[in-house]
């Protein structure tokens, strides 16, 4: 591979274009693949990068190749089929999966890609869409060691932190875990505030003890800038993605045999969020969901 690989970015919305952005002006020479939604896309052509119209194209283009999409179905219809990226990907090509995504559709794409002699690892993001255009995310690598040494220095033009977590796989299970965490956050904010406003004790009073103290950190604040202030920008993870990802993490605990009777009760917050039509909102609207459930308003 030479010094500067050709880099290809597939998904460049919330997290997908902060990544390309960063790739691209770091000068690596860039292809992205065209998308509905054409601002992202021809931001970065402003920039400097290619547009293809195929993941074949894309691949031919590329020797490493990022995706930044929404789950397992997606990157699985990415990858195969006659126009997918594995048609166009050369001998030693790096595709990087970026999205939060099943372990075990990962490991399966790696031993099938693996015999056209093509490399599929994952790289999984935490933070935000800010972090992201600021280049200021982490990345956990799962992988071979001598297939990370080598994409390495990309992840590093859009991330402020890369650690290789294991063989492919591991990453999007460490990914699960973190966001077993998160989501975890998420609803019991939901349900405290909810006990605050019902109890006498407002989100502003909450926000003043909270903050500050052992129970604050980098989510909360967040989640709480859209609380306190209604900024629909403060927190840009869906619903519908928190419970995606809440499913993944129970197919992973079924296949351990590990019980996992908290992570069912997260899923069901945000599965009974998505079932009421707010998939779309943002994951601190979950207090909302969870205040008018029980008759009452944050805001």
């Amino acid at each position: 591979m030479a010094e500067k690989p050709t880099v290809g970015c597939v998904g460049v919305g919330y997290m997908g274009h902060g990544i390309a952005k960063n790739i691209v002006e770091k000068g690596y020479a860039l292809t992205v693949l065209g998308h509905r939604n054409r601002a992202p896309v021809e931001d970065l052509v402003s920039r400097g990068a290619q547009e293809a119209k195929s993941g074949k194209d894309l691949a031919a283009a590329s020797d490493v190749i990022f995706i930044c999409v929404t789950g397992s179905p997606q990157i699985e219809a990415l990858v195969r089929g006659p126009e997918g990226l594995a048609a166009g990907a050369r001998k030693g090509t790096v595709i990087v999966d970026c999205s939060t995504a099943d372990p075990t559709s990962t490991i399966a794409l790696a031993a099938e890609l693996a015999g056209k002699n093509v490399h599929f690892v994952d790289a999984p993001l935490g933070g935000t869409p800010a972090q992201a255009e600021a280049g200021k995310l982490w990345a956990m690598v799962g992988g071979p060691a001598e297939v990370f040494e080598r994409i390495k220095p990309v992840c590093e033009a859009w991330a402020a932190r890369v650690d290789h977590v294991g063989a492919t796989g591991d990453g999007h299970k460490m990914k699960l875990l973190n966001n077993f965490l998160s989501m975890g956050y998420g609803a019991i904010y939901a349900e405290a505030l909810t006990l605050a406003q019902k109890t006498g004790i407002t989100p502003a009073t909450f926000d003043k003890v909270i903050r500050g103290s052992r129970m604050d950190c980098g989510f909360y604040q967040t989640y709480m800038q859209y609380v306190l202030t209604r900024d629909p920008e403060a927190h840009k993870f869906t619903i519908a993605n928190g419970a995606k990802d809440m499913r993944y993490l129970s197919a992973l605990a079924d296949a351990a045999g590990v019980a996992n009777p908290v992570g069912s009760a997260i899923k069901n917050s945000y599965a009974a969020a998505v079932a009421a039509g707010k998939g779309g909102d943002f994951v601190p609207m979950l207090s909302d969901f969870v205040a008018a459930a029980n008759g009452t308003k944050l805001a």
